[in-house]
């Protein structure tokens, strides 16, 4: 056995490569931790959602992709003015009958009063809208502009409801109930929302659209 000179030191073992098995075991555990990641993070934090209708036009037009935060409402109330991503009550997707003139409130309006109140059942489908209007909030609606507590709303990023194509005035006035949201596309001529089937409780919102990646040029946040 040779001995070490003082000041010397032993010859490491060569590093083993690995074996094309070894690399490949690697490479799958790398790609079931991605895809992990993924699932973990569409499921609880950021997902994203394609534009099915023309209910949001200008904001947002058919087939432009948003992402959506899914805990940012968890921790706190939606804001006037926010875009959110969640399920209306059944008769907007028409998984239940409603009642009013359009078989989709959950009570009767008034005559000239936007939806009251919500079916109690929600549907399974996700709709995009825009907060107009919040817990204890007053509300009607003037040629399609919302009148909040008493003051009409300067909504310059509304496509003007034209009143040959749809119900543009509610002026009998409603009170948002506590834990509820009013909900109105920015499409105002050409979109089924809350004046319909009324205001949604907090327990159906999915999450606040906060970006919009898809198509490149219409890229932005809000």
């Amino acid at each position: 056995m040779a001995l070490l000179r003082r000041g010397e030191r032993p010859d490491k073992p060569p590093k083993k490569e690995k074996t094309g098995t070894a690399s490949f075991i690697e490479l799958v555990v790398i790609v079931i931790i991605a895809l992990g990641l993924a699932l973990g993070i569409q499921a609880f934090l950021v997902k994203p959602y394609k534009i099915p209708s023309e209910s949001m036009v200008p904001t947002l037009l058919i087939g432009q992709r948003v992402l959506v935060n899914r805990i940012g409402t968890h921790f706190g109330d939606p804001s006037i003015g926010d875009i959110l991503v969640f399920h209306p009550p059944a008769p907007a997707n028409q998984e239940a009958p409603g009642k009013g003139p359009n078989g989709q409130c959950g009570v009767e309006p008034a005559k000239g009063q936007p939806c009251p109140k919500e079916y109690p059942q929600r549907a399974n489908t996700n709709f995009i809208k825009r907060v107009v209007a919040g817990p204890g909030d007053t509300l009607s609606i003037r040629g399609g502009h919302v009148i909040l507590n008493g003051k009409l709303q300067k909504e310059p990023f509304i496509n003007p409801c034209s009143r040959e194509t749809a119900d543009c005035d509610f002026p009998t006035t409603i009170k948002v109930p506590a834990g509820h949201w009013f909900m109105m596309g920015d499409n105002r001529g050409e979109s089924d929302d809350s004046r319909y089937w009324g205001p949604i409780p907090k327990k159906w919102i999915i999450g606040g659209a906060f970006a919009t990646y898809w198509p490149p040029k219409r890229i932005n946040i809000f």
